[in-house]
């Protein structure tokens, strides 16, 4: 088999700047200051052009905060140039008049803002800095008012989740795409804080209940793509149409600021796979030898936890980077609908 066919280039995450204005506490990549020796702007473009000529149809830019690094404007151009799809994902801390309009200059195919309270006092004690949420709200109003593909992004944890309903009423008087994704203890996230399997499960019917109710509406409302797994009675919450296993280096690229590749940016450092400045992300993408925890899966792989579930050779043991931040062990991961079903029955 050629292993080539295997690989199904879709979606690209890179980190363009480490640099942040907030101090959120959920930050995965613990941003703050700019990264030593970041890439150049003429290291960006060229790996815009590799990224294309791989065939990636999609790439986000994010930071820390991107809109911190002056030439941003400059690689988003380039991005949209060769026919990519553009999502540009901020913390909501900025000045509209100067960004918005160059957003939709752009063309910028979605642009997704962090809100993560119902109320000042929860988002800005979550982000670290006071006013983050009202920029945040004003942001959102601003950036659907000018026609961009507007969305928020909520990540959910013990301190946020009993506002979702609250922050359901303005993405729905607002009609404003929503994603609900829930927080894992990377970078600055602390493991004590994360939802019990019973508030992830609650998490789940309650997006399968929002998602019904509001389903004739003109806006989405979805799971990111690792929430869920096989369960009886809620159906697939993402955009994916279902779970195979972790697409981490097999649809999905994860490229951070100073050029280190992994699957996935949410994957901690043990997953780095090399830089683009020592080898092209084309030769890191068409090794067969990288990203082997996902390409390369096999069933004796499964950890505990999955190892005898009816769904183990198709889920591949569910999210990788929480799999290995929960219960460190890869193919392993315990937030799994059916796997909490099937204790609930017990």
């Amino acid at each position: 088999m050629n292993d080539k066919k295997m690989y199904n280039p879709k979606q690209v995450v890179w980190e363009i700047t480490l640099n942040c204005n907030l101090k959120c506490s959920h930050c995965g990549s613990s941003a703050g200051k700019t990264r030593p020796n970041e890439l150049s702007t003429e290291e960006a473009l060229h790996l815009c052009n590799d990224l294309a000529e791989i065939g990636f149809r999609g790439i986000g830019l994010m930071g820390g905060e991107l809109f911190l690094r002056k030439d941003w404007e400059t690689i988003s151009k380039r991005i949209k140039d060769l026919g990519i799809a553009l999502s540009i994902i901020s913390n909501g801390f900025f000045n509209a008049e100067n960004i918005i309009p160059k957003l939709t200059k752009l063309e910028v195919d979605c642009f997704m803002i962090g809100l993560d309270g119902a109320t000042a006092k929860t988002h800005d004690a979550i982000r670290g800095v006071s006013g983050s949420f009202d920029k945040a709200m004003q942001n959102l109003r601003a950036a659907k008012k000018s026609g961009l593909v507007t969305g928020a992004i909520t990540t959910i944890h013990k301190i946020n989740y009993n506002e979702l309903p609250k922050i359901r009423e303005f993405i729905v008087d607002e009609k404003i795409d929503w994603q609900i994704q829930k927080a894992t203890p990377i970078g600055r996230f602390k493991k004590k804080l994360s939802l019990s399997e019973e508030e992830y499960y609650a998490l789940g019917l309650f997006i399968l209940q929002t998602q019904q109710k509001y389903k004739s509406n003109d806006f989405t409302i979805v799971g990111s793509h690792n929430l869920g797994y096989y369960s009886a009675h809620i159906p697939n919450l993402s955009l994916y149409s279902e779970w195979n296993g972790c697409v981490a280096g097999k649809e999905v690229l994860g490229i951070q600021s100073d050029g280190w590749v992994k699957g996935c940016l949410a994957l901690s450092d043990d997953f780095i796979e090399d830089n683009i400045r020592d080898r092209s992300i084309k030769d890191i993408w068409n090794d067969p030898n990288s990203f082997a925890y996902a390409r390369r899966f096999e069933k004796e792989n499964l950890g505990e936890n999955c190892k005898n579930c009816a769904h183990g050779e198709t889920c591949k043991g569910g999210c990788t980077t929480r799999s290995c931040t929960m219960t460190g062990k890869l193919h392993n991961d315990p937030y799994c609908f059916y796997r909490i079903e099937q204790k609930l029955s017990k």
